[in-house]
């Protein structure tokens, strides 16, 4: 028992001797990582809108009567000049017939009192007849002309009523829910609407920017911070409230030189093909407008950007090769890469990849070297020089 006890207490006396074992250190995260740097990027200025018909038209009575018929499908596409309903036309007949009427009896007299003229003219040159009865009888004869031309003029409106109570598409588009049905009744006076047209390719977007804004933009322009390109047109992008693109880039058409004043905001408008129908008028939509080039900015990958309610942040390499959380300010998206709008200097290191596997002050291993980003800019979507110059009052 002696020798057991003694090794015993030399093993307590070596355990106490060492003390705690050290824990290793911590494992480096390999990562992928790329090296801000300055780099011309898209000037996108992102902006709510709403979609607006080209053209649209309301359809109302031109004459009084009783709806007999509607000639149409509501909610489809019809043709200038298409019928879209009928009225009751029988009243407005007989009068187009009474008129017509009263003007064959009204050329008769006419020509009766050309025929007296044409009769007291030889008479009064013999002095047959007195000149007071001559001056008499043309006077009735233009009397009798000019009775001519009135009832004419009756009776051509009576046939544009006759022609109103077909009533027609004034434009080309699409025809929206019928206001009235058979057995109503309308009234010219009060010019009942009956139904709406709009037209919806091609189709406008309205949006409306900031004044101060505008003038941001113009000093950037004037300071060499944003270059226009030497087209003529500034592109506009939509994206619908799932979050999905409009496939069709549109083209700014038109910029108020007006502030509004109880807003503030200076009024844009954007022309966007419709072939398929996507956009529907009134519907809202989200805008980007391409007006130009920042030429010192800086974009880092989707990837790399963690979104927060305060904003986005990325994960940089520090100078002790460790993962340190930089909160960045964000501008808009262009292909798949955030603009840095400030937060960030040339030369960081910015971790994209095993994001999920790091974490403040790890160490991290550099898996490739760190490599730059080039522009992301669209080629089709660079904005116009003349009509950026235009939407920003700088020329």
């Amino acid at each position: 028992m002696k020798p057991i006890l003694a090794g015993l207490a030399a093993c307590l006396l070596l355990s106490a001797c060492s003390g705690a074992v050290p824990s290793p250190p911590p494992q480096e995260v390999p990562v992928k990582t790329i090296e801000v740097a300055r780099q011309s990027v898209p000037n996108v200025i992102e902006l709510p809108g709403r979609v607006e018909p080209v053209r649209s038209a309301e359809v109302r009575a031109r004459v009084t009567g009783i709806v007999q018929a509607r000639l149409y499908e509501e909610g489809t596409d019809v043709r200038a000049g298409q019928p879209l309903f009928r009225i009751d036309p029988r009243e407005l007949r007989a009068s187009y017939a009474q008129t017509q009427a009263a003007l064959t009896r009204a050329r008769a007299t006419a020509a009766n009192a050309r025929a007296v003229v044409e009769r007291y003219r030889p008479l009064v040159e013999e002095n047959a007849i007195s000149g007071q009865e001559y001056d008499a009888a043309l006077a009735a004869a233009r009397e009798a002309e000019a009775n001519v031309a009135q009832i004419r003029a009756q009776l051509e409106a009576a046939s544009l009523q006759l022609n109103y109570t077909t009533v027609r598409a004034p434009i080309s588009g699409r025809a929206g829910r019928a206001q009235v049905t058979e057995g109503a009744l309308v009234s010219q006076a009060e010019g009942t609407l009956m139904t709406r047209i709009e037209q919806m390719s091609p189709v406008y977007v309205g949006f409306a920017q900031a004044a101060s804004e505008i003038l941001k933009l113009r000093r950037a322009i004037a300071a060499g911070d944003v270059e226009l390109d030497d087209n003529d047109r500034v592109e506009v992008r939509l994206t619908f409230s799932d979050g999905t693109e409009y496939p069709v880039p549109g083209y700014i058409d038109f910029l108020a030189f007006s502030v509004d004043r109880q807003t503030g905001t200076v009024e844009l408008r954007a022309e966007f093909p419709n072939p398929d129908g996507l956009l529907l008028p009134g519907e809202f939509v989200r805008a980007q407008i391409y007006a130009g080039a920042i030429q010192n900015g800086m974009m880092v990958p989707q990837r790399a950007v963690s979104l927060t309610e305060n904003g986005g942040s990325v994960f940089i390499v520090d100078g002790n090769g460790q993962a340190a959380v930089r909160p960045v300010k964000l501008g808009a998206m262009v292909d798949g890469s955030w603009i840095v709008e400030s937060g960030l200097q040339p030369g960081d290191v910015v971790i994209v990849s095993n994001l999920q596997k790091i974490r403040p002050g790890a160490p991290v291993k550099i898996a490739n070297a760190p490599t730059g980003r080039k522009p992301a800019a669209k080629p089709s979507a660079k904005p116009s020089g003349k009509a950026s110059a235009r939407a920003t009052g700088a020329e």
